[in-house]
């Protein structure tokens, strides 16, 4: 079995009400899919974290080095891969197309075999686990307060047993936002906050210090990314466990941020970090250094899929604290076709998803939803 052929498919929602995080805008929603072709007719299937176009075409510049080589010797080609550009691309565009063709070969890996990614890494630990509804972006034309809230509630309502909100705005107006979504779900759902990296290290802390009150489980991306002493800073100088890492790229990139317990919670993501592969090495690291992993998400099904393949192998915490198992994030905001690119979406039950037990990533591609989303725009990658 061969590698014969790659594509990419670009795919694209405009946004009736835009939103907002710290850091970025959104007015429409823009994912890349990869799809790995074999000569025997197996096809693989991957997406890629980050800027569509840009991933589109780096996966372009790699596929002349992929055609006719053997997809189930993953280690290989992601070693080629990397060092094709390793003196330019140890981080960012290069890495995240490669995590989207690594995720694909897996997928290929667990067709050829018969069995699901998690089995090939080395086990399934569990057949389902729960989310935590990430939204609260901020949108055009509401009360932020109000808007958060009321949306919050919502998602509580639907059965989920965590919720992560979005700040790094105004420090003053997030505290507010806080407080309020932490009343409109109450004492007995998990709270977390994501700044985007929107604040510098002072504004982290006294944001920190006075969120604490209201039982936040962790404070995700406070400073920008590669201020990594800012984050021991915040660290130290609040009392909420930190996360980080989606936008930290293979082992080299987390390291230090793990050995130094800059975070408490690493949050390699699947399609962004280096696939599989790397994810798996950057979730042993972790263990070395008591690091939780709890991955990023935001994407399609197809990352979904990936991220909880990933999850059913996470080895459980030694002492059983169900509060430390792997959760999933789940992310509730505007884009039809996140689950209308499987056949069977990948949804939740009462805040719980099962994980597929099919072979690979146990999905299927509806490629009347690839054509119906393909990106308008000329687009010949």
């Amino acid at each position: 079995m061969r590698i014969s052929a790659v594509k990419t498919h670009a795919l694209e929602h405009r946004l009736a009400v835009a939103f907002e995080s710290a850091t970025m805008r959104f007015d429409k929603r823009l994912h890349v899919l990869v799809e790995i072709i074999c000569d025997d007719g197996t096809i693989g299937w991957g997406e890629c974290l980050g800027p569509a176009l840009p991933n589109a075409a780096m996966i372009k510049a790699y596929a002349g080095s992929l055609i006719g080589m053997d997809p189930l010797e993953t280690e290989k080609i992601w070693a080629v891969l990397y060092n094709l550009l390793r003196d330019q691309g140890q981080r960012g565009i290069t890495i995240t197309a490669l995590s989207g063709i690594d995720v694909a070969l897996w997928d290929i890996k667990g067709k050829y075999f018969g069995v699901p990614v998690s089995t090939l890494l080395g086990g399934r630990f569990r057949e389902s686990v729960r989310a935590y509804a990430t939204g609260s972006f901020k949108r055009d034309g509401v009360d932020r307060v109000e808007d958060n809230a009321a949306e919050m509630a919502t998602h509580a309502a639907a059965g989920f047993h965590a919720v992560k909100i979005k700040i790094g705005f105004d420090p003053q107006e997030d505290l507010r936002v806080i407080r309020a979504v932490r009343e409109a779900i109450g004492p007995d759902k998990r709270l977390m906050i994501d700044g985007n990296h929107g604040y510098g290290a002072s504004e982290a802390i006294m944001v920190g210090r006075a969120a604490a009150e209201f039982d936040v489980d962790w404070f995700e991306e406070p400073v920008v990314p590669e201020q990594l002493a800012a984050y021991r800073a915040v660290r130290e100088g609040q009392p909420i466990p930190l996360a980080g890492g989606e936008t930290w790229h293979t082992r080299w990139g987390m390291h230090e941020a793990i050995s130094t317990r800059a975070v408490d919670i690493i949050q390699p993501d699947l399609c962004g970090c280096g696939g599989f592969s790397e994810a798996r090495r950057i979730a042993d690291l972790a263990t070395l250094y008591g690091v939780r992993c709890v991955p990023h998400v935001w994407g399609t099904a197809v990352q979904i899929a990936a991220a909880l393949q990933f999850m059913a192998a996470l080895a459980p915490d030694p002492m059983r604290n169900r509060s430390l198992e792997p959760i999933l994030e789940f992310d509730r905001t505007d884009n039809p076709y996140r689950q209308a690119v499987v056949t069977a979406p990948l949804d939740h039950v009462d805040g719980v998803v099962a994980i597929p037990a099919g072979p690979g990533l146990g999905i299927t591609v509806n490629r009347d939803a690839l054509a119906e989303f393909r990106l308008k725009e000329d687009f010949d990658v």
